[in-house]
């Protein structure tokens, strides 16, 4: 009984030691090959990832005018059309900036994905326009001596100054200079605001008018008008030589 349980096991360790024995024949007789397979198969990867990290570069300037203009809104069709990409492309690299970036992505009711992409400049227009205006709730008038004896109400002019302009401020506060506040060139609504000593919400509601240069280098600490871009959403000096 014995004999026979050693004999069955001595064949089926045959069984396995010849493919075992065949596999290690055909490894060491294909070694090369397979090594020669293996790294042209990296550099094959490695030379496309080398070539879409180029085609990164070249499509970034692009990328972030897109940004600018949209408002931080964009989708891979408007890319693909901007940069010359594929769809796929498009949709990778955006992909890709939305992970390096934190941004939003919304599925449209047209079927594709829309990327969202927040700035500071973005973020603070955001937030300037939201901000509730102040009203003045109604008084009952009851006439009275002192009421009689009171002084004249101010001029609407003087009124909507004085509405208009903030507290002054404390003598302990350090002026910043016009070329440190121009690190980018502009300054944004909230950034005006402060440099004209005013509510946001009053900047917000001039910034279309056609007398805003005016009346901003009237408030203005240095004499500078400034005027509103449409399209980067932001406030440019128009005397560039006292920028200077």
């Amino acid at each position: 009984m014995s004999e026979k349980l050693i004999e069955a096991n001595g064949k089926g360790f045959l069984v396995l030691l010849l493919p075992i024995s065949f596999l290690i024949i055909f490894l060491v007789s294909t070694w090369k090959a397979l090594l020669a397979l293996a790294l042209l198969v990296i550099s094959i990867n490695v030379f496309q990832l080398y070539q879409w990290q180029q085609s990164c570069q070249k499509v970034n300037p692009t990328f972030h005018q897109m940004i600018r203009e949209n408002q931080g809104k964009i989708t891979p069709i408007e890319l693909a059309m901007k940069a010359n990409f594929s769809g796929t492309q498009a949709k990778r690299y955006l992909d890709s900036k939305a992970t390096e970036f934190g941004a939003s992505i919304i599925s449209s009711q047209e079927g594709g994905d829309v990327y969202y992409f927040i700035t500071s400049s973005i973020l603070g227009n955001i937030l300037d326009s939201s901000e509730p205006e102040k009203e003045l709730t109604a008084q009952p008038i009851t006439k009275t001596a002192s009421t009689l004896l009171a002084p004249p109400p101010p001029k609407p002019e003087q009124q909507e100054a004085d509405s208009e302009s903030l507290p002054p401020a404390s003598h302990e506060e350090v002026k910043i200079p016009l070329e440190k506040q121009l690190v980018f060139g502009s300054l944004i609504q909230s950034e005006l605001a402060k440099r004209l000593n005013v509510y946001s919400s009053t900047v917000y509601k001039r910034r279309n008018d056609p007398e805003f240069p005016e009346w901003s280098r009237s408030r203005d600490p240095d004499g500078i008008a400034w005027s509103f871009s449409q399209k980067t959403k932001e406030f440019f000096p128009l005397d560039e030589e006292s920028t200077s």
